[in-house]
């Protein structure tokens, strides 16, 4: 059963501060000011390179993410360029293909005495998905597995193996054109002119960061709440057309994203704290989506609940553009689990920790083994 750290403060005042790099950022934990705050663009921006994400990015990158660390009306036109290709999961033909790798990687861990979930399930599922998606050939997912599961996190800082993989796509995609993502960026225009090649890569570089660790970390979590809760996967075998709600509920229950930064470009006020001209506000999605004025029993992980406003895929003009691979990915992972999996059992887990001095989150594992027993 998940934890909500958040709840006490979110109770008692709606918000917490938290130090982060010598900043002390108050964090908006209740659903409705985050959503507020997300619809607010021109008091909370995204418009500051490095500083949309908490901690900032400024020593892990080299580039400003594309479109997220924009506003409207730019950010608008930036993410029309990038939309077609997010919504190629919707595809009779990606479909298909997602389908078909998650049932091989389940015969596979089923074939296995015991199988380590992170780094031999979750992220050669995340790493060969994400190829149908940007329709390259799906041999490229042997080098985003090599990355691991952090691609900034490498042993030079900067995620310098990423940022070299993406100049040798973007360069093989301008002299041999095709119809893959990168090729689509060297086509894409902005403004009336072509994309200049910090913006190609600031696309480029969300891309591959930013649905990586959140899709792993969702399906260890997905493993590890069935290996204690097998009720919940004969429930989805009985019924394979709750996976959907299923999905929804996982996503609320074990968001990845604790929360994601704004900049206030004048002095503001929230919940009675002053947030100085260029300090920033934390949107605490994973406390949002515990609020108890929008969610009953929010601890409890309710795979039949309905409705189920959650805010892990933010809200407002920023709204994820990779929710419906996302979503995919996980509905396509329940459903095959529940049609080829007997049983879960757990081995060893060691769960990945966030803390802060003003909290501590589990957040998915850093490992975790279990046995999958073919069935059902």
């Amino acid at each position: 059963m998940p934890h909500d750290p958040f709840r006490e403060a979110r109770l008692r005042g709606g918000i917490l501060k938290c130090p982060f790099q010598d900043e002390d950022i108050p964090m908006l934990l209740r659903h409705a000011d985050v959503r507020a705050a997300a619809r607010d663009w021109q008091t909370f921006s995204s418009d500051a390179p490095f500083r949309v994400p908490i901690p900032s990015e400024e020593d892990l990158r080299p580039v400003r993410q594309l479109p997220i660390e924009t506003n409207p009306p730019e950010h608008r036109e930036y993410r029309r360029i990038v939309e077609p290709f997010f919504k190629r999961s919707k595809l009779p033909e990606v479909i298909a293909q997602v389908q078909q790798l998650i049932e091989e990687m389940i015969a596979d861990a089923a074939s296995r005495k015991t199988i380590e979930i992170v780094r031999d399930f979750a992220l050669p599922i995340q790493s060969h998905a994400l190829t149908y998606l940007l329709n390259v050939p799906e041999s490229e997912a042997e080098t985003y597995i090599e990355w691991g599961v952090h691609v900034f996190h490498d042993e030079n800082g900067k995620g310098s193996q990423l940022t070299a993989y993406l100049d040798r796509a973007l360069d093989r995609a301008a002299e041999n054109p095709g119809d893959d993502f990168f090729s689509a960026l060297h086509r894409a225009r902005f403004q009336d002119r072509p994309l200049t090649r910090e913006e190609m890569m600031g696309f480029a570089n969300l891309t591959f960061a930013g649905g990586r660790d959140t899709i792993i970390h969702t399906i260890s979590s997905v493993i590890h709440h069935f290996a204690h809760h097998p009720d919940d996967l004969a429930a989805l075998r009985d019924d394979p057309t709750r996976c959907v709600l299923a999905s929804e509920e996982f996503f609320r229950a074990f968001m990845p994203l604790t929360q994601i930064g704004r900049v206030c470009p004048l002095a503001t006020e929230v919940h009675g704290q002053t947030v100085p001209p260029g300090g920033r506000v934390a949107l605490g999605w994973a406390a949002a989506n515990f609020d108890e004025e929008v969610f009953e029993n929010p601890e409890q992980v309710d795979l039949a609940r309905k409705p189920n406003p959650h805010v892990s895929f933010g809200f407002g003009p920023h709204l994820c553009l990779g929710a419906p691979h996302a979503r995919l990915i996980v509905r396509t992972l329940l459903e095959s689990l529940a049609d080829r999996v007997a049983a879960i059992d757990l081995v060893s887990e060691v769960p990945h920790l966030e803390e802060n001095p003003a909290f501590r989150r589990e957040n998915g594992y850093a490992s975790l083994e279990v046995t999958m027993t073919a069935g059902p």
